[in-house]
Formats: structure tokens, C-alpha cells, sequence
């Protein structure tokens, strides 16, 4: 039977302690850092954005202070179509971008009709829409309005409180940011729009 050995511990000539700084450390949290700067800023300016809704013309589609998750995509390898809701910036000196529904395309001709909108001689409706008529705005749109190629007309759900197409005509397709594609705040009004 083998007698049990003791075994010593090697001396150390320093304490053991707390690890040394490491530089190498610091350097990486910064560059993990910077990466995830750089990709938020890239897919807010080429993918997704989100937006806050600041006015009352969407009701009750969308309600003010609502956030809703904008694609900047959608029209890059389209084009918008009537009924699409989409952030432009107004062709006003508006600072904020307008949240509005894209109700006639370029080359399309829209008339407003006792409290109702025509595209091309056809009624046009949307679910959401708040009640009250759809009247002129402005004296110098006429209708019946031939929207101009490379323009959309939009309008506000919300008729009476909305300052769209029928106020500032209409607007450049360069001027849209992009198509709302779901609306996340509140929680409780959770909900993807149809693509």
C-alpha cells in the first residue's frame, strides 16, 4: 500500500489578486459599440424608420402619439398603391414628416363629389375612415384633379381635421420616406398592415 504524499504549493512571488487591466477588454466593448451604432444608423436610413404620429388625420387608423414601424424598402423596388398609408415629407415647409393613405396615383384623375371621393368616375373607401364628408380645401385644386405623373394624392382618414393633397396638391414620389408596415405603440393596438 502506498503512503500518502504532501503536496506543497508552489510559491508565488506575487499575490493573488484582482486581474490587471485589460486595455484589450475596453477595446472590444468599444468596437461591439460602434458595430451596433453603425447597423441602427444604416437600417434607419436605408430599411426601417420609426415614426411617431403627430396629428389627428388618421383617426382612428392611427391615433395621435401612436408609433408605427415605417419601410423604406417597399418603394424601392415598387411603387405605392392606392390605399397604402406612407410617411412623406409634405411639399409644405412642414418640419415634421405627414402620416397619410394614398387615395389616387400618378396619371389618375380624382374628384370630390357631395362628400365623396372618385378615382377614375369610381368611388373610393377605406376601412378606419372617420365620419364626415370629404370636401375642397383649397380653391386653386379643381376637380376634377388629374394627379400628374410621378405624384401620388393622399389624403387623411380623419377628413375633417387633416391637412393633405386637397391643401398642398399633390405630392412628389421623392418626397415618400416610406409605407407603414405595423403599428407597435400602444401594445394593446398591435397591428401589421397589409404589405
Amino acid at each position: 500500500m502506498a503512503t500518502p504524499q504532501t503536496v506543497t504549493p508552489p510559491a508565488y512571488d506575487e499575490p493573488i489578486g484582482e486581474p490587471p487591466f485589460s486595455w484589450r477588454a475596453i477595446l472590444e466593448i468599444v468596437q461591439a459599440l460602434a458595430l451596433a451604432v453603425v447597423i441602427s444608423v444604416v437600417l434607419n436610413l436605408f430599411v426601417v424608420q420609426v415614426t411617431e404620429v403627430r396629428q389627428r388625420s388618421m383617426e382612428t387608423t392611427l391615433l395621435q402619439n401612436d408609433r408605427v414601424l415605417v419601410s423604406k424598402l417597399d418603394y424601392r423596388f415598387g411603387t405605392p398603391q392606392r390605399g397604402d398609408i406612407i410617411v412623406f415629407n409634405p411639399p409644405t415647409d412642414a418640419t415634421i414628416p405627414y402620416v397619410k393613405r394614398v387615395v389616387a396615383l400618378g396619371g389618375e384623375t380624382i374628384d370630390l363629389r357631395n362628400g365623396s371621393v372618385f378615382v377614375n368616375g369610381k368611388l373610393v373607401d377605406f376601412p378606419g375612415l372617420a365620419h364626415g364628408e370629404t370636401q375642397p380645401q383649397a380653391p386653386r385644386i379643381t376637380y376634377p384633379f388629374t394627379v400628374p405623373p410621378g405624384e401620388i394624392f393622399v389624403l387623411g382618414d380623419n377628413r375633417l381635421f387633416s391637412s393633405d393633397s386637397r391643401t398642398f396638391g399633390p405630392v412628389p414620389d421623392a418626397n415618400i420616406i416610406g409605407k407603414v408596415i405595423l403599428r407597435f405603440w400602444p401594445p394593446d393596438r398591435l397591428i401589421f398592415f397589409a404589405w
